[in-house]
């Protein structure tokens, strides 16, 4: 049974950092492109970056600079490092992992960005 399970979300405030953490089981990190999303209050889930079997890391533009994504083999865990947050930055982050035969999500971790 695939699990995963982010944790580390919290409150900070603007211009603060955090790293969150998707402790996979179930799979095999090295074996599946990992990916975050986040969906913000009132607003449709968007993707924020990916990290391949391989290790290649693939940010999408509008956190590029700010967000980074990387994975311990040991620990079969996937991060997001999150510096320089905003206001909208605040929402719940989630985990995936896709394949052509399944699709799964963690339960999320809300990340609040407030003074």
């Amino acid at each position: 049974q695939v699990r995963l399970v982010e944790s580390g979300g919290g409150l900070v405030q603007p211009g603060g950092s955090l790293r969150l953490a998707c402790a996979a089981s179930g799979i095999n990190i090295r074996s599946y492109a990992m990916s975050w999303h986040r969906r913000a209050p009132g607003k449709e889930r968007e993707m924020l970056g990916t990290i391949g079997s391989r290790g290649t890391v693939d940010m999408s533009y509008f956190v590029r600079g700010r967000f980074s994504i990387s994975r311990d083999i040991t620990k079969n865990t996937v991060y997001l490092q999150m510096s320089s947050l905003q206001l909208e930055d605040t929402g719940v982050y989630y985990c995936n992992v896709a394949h052509p035969s399944f699709d799964y999500w963690g339960q999320g971790t809300q990340v609040t960005v407030s003074q």
